[in-house]
């Protein structure tokens, strides 16, 4: 369902996007569609901040760390211990 927009712009506005539409070959109506579609695209998919508030909390948690292959190890020898996963 198509819903209606109402948008109110100064005079000077309106006559540069007119000229930008005939520009292209469009209506007025197609281009600010157009116009409106390429800014959603642009927006970041969510708030930056929070990644960041969240990247900031993750760094001041401290955890064990280790050589990546004796954490493999590690795990390995924790699968054997439990047996073959089941089927």
């Amino acid at each position: 369902m198509s819903k209606r927009l109402q948008v109110v712009l100064e005079d000077q506005e309106l006559r540069e996007i007119q000229r930008a539409a005939a520009r292209q070959r469009m209506s007025v109506s197609e281009w600010v569609r157009h116009a409106l579609r390429r800014a959603r695209r642009q927006e970041p998919a969510s708030d930056a901040r929070k990644k960041i508030d969240a990247i900031r909390a993750a760094v001041r948690h401290e955890f064990p760390t280790g050589d990546i292959e004796d954490i493999l190890a590690d795990i390995e020898r924790g699968y054997l211990a439990d047996g073959p996963p089941p089927t």
